[in-house]
């Protein structure tokens, strides 16, 4: 707890100090323009990794960054994906997945779920992303199969996604892009999904060029 309220401190003297004028300015009000889906894993920062300030990302974080399809689980995930797109306007949403997902070496070791009920309940929610990498990645084994894994479930998450009704309007009235990207923590690298190629490229090869919709 000490490094908590340490933490707290320094928020309070330090940042909040530099941030002031930006947090008075938030107090009543956000306009975020992307949601950020991404896993609770401890190790993704958004907010560190792309360097944004309060107010720029709606953010949602779930064990696997699963979307679960329209209609087959309401509750926090559809509720933020509902309440970013109608009433916040965001302009774009990321799906961000990552190395070293526990939700993805799951699958290679299924009887570890066998006492977590819960997440093995969630997890179905990835049942097309194995599929997947089962028929097009059963070349690979260990880390290799987990990273294209996790890489498939961003994917799969992504059509998902716009199952939402809210989110195919908006598609179609071209008010807003899909993202799909993979993170690895190791390198600190982002690759982003190109629909076009039907592969994951670096995101910074992507600076200045073409950044519209990946999915």
């Amino acid at each position: 707890m000490k490094r908590l309220v340490d933490g707290y401190i320094k928020f309070k003297t330090e940042v909040y100090e530099q941030f002031k004028h930006r947090f008075k300015s938030l107090a009543d009000n956000q306009k975020p323009h992307t949601l950020f889906i991404t896993c609770s894993d401890s190790r993704v920062v958004p907010d560190l990794i792309l360097q944004t300030d309060p107010g720029e990302l709606f953010i949602c974080r779930v064990i696997g960054n699963l979307v679960p399809a329209y209609g087959s689980a309401m509750g926090g995930v559809s509720s933020a994906i509902e309440y970013a797109v109608m009433v916040l306007g965001v302009e774009q949403i990321v799906v961000c997945g990552h190395s070293d997902c526990g939700a993805m070496r799951a699958f290679l070791h299924p009887e570890k779920l066998a006492p977590l009920k819960a997440v093995s309940a969630w997890l179905e929610h990835a049942t097309m992303a194995i599929t997947m990498a089962n028929e097009h990645h059963s070349h690979l084994s260990g880390l290799e199969f987990t990273e294209a894994l996790a890489q498939e479930n961003v994917i799969s998450q992504l059509q998902h996604l716009k199952t939402h009704p809210c989110v195919a309007a908006s598609l179609r009235g071209g008010k807003l892009q899909l993202h799909g990207w993979y993170y690895n923590i190791g390198t600190g690298e982002v690759l982003q999904y190109n629909e076009g190629g039907q592969k994951f490229i670096p995101l910074d090869a992507q600076a200045g060029g073409d950044m519209a919709s990946a999915a």
